[in-house]
């Protein structure tokens, strides 16, 4: 089995996951990668995504996030997020209604359009995790 790491979830609302883990996959902003024991040290960015901690076999617990940074240094993970949210947290028919608030928005919009975009791209990002 492999050996675990400390790894500590933190958003400005407060912390969302502390513990000892096998493994967390992260989207970092030029592509996922995976953190494991005895990782080299690293700084990365987070983009849109999802977050994956698994801390047994077969125990692993989905989170939506949105943009954050994470330092992996002698096997101590501290992930800080801008916003995130565990996948059970997340209402389906709620995410899909503010997806399609966004989207109508979008459509009459001519300017400032890029906050728009980001927001669609979170909001489909959590109803993409929801329905996993």
């Amino acid at each position: 089995m492999p050996e675990k790491f400390n790894t500590q979830f933190l958003t400005p609302d407060g912390p969302l996951f502390e513990g000892e883990v096998m493994s967390v996959t992260l989207p970092g902003s030029l592509g996922s990668f995976q953190i494991l024991n005895d990782h080299s040290p690293i700084v990365s960015s987070l983009g849109i995504g999802k977050i994956v901690i698994q801390e047994e076999e077969k125990q692993e617990t989905i989170y939506a996030v949105s943009g954050g940074f994470i330092e992996m240094n002698k096997n101590q993970l501290t992930i800080l997020a801008e916003r995130a949210e565990e996948k059970t947290s997340i209402d389906k028919d709620e995410a899909r209604k503010l997806r399609d608030e966004i989207k109508s928005k979008l459509k009459n919009l001519k300017k400032g359009r890029e906050e728009f975009e980001v927001e669609l791209e979170v909001a489909e990002n959590r109803l993409r995790i929801a329905e996993l």
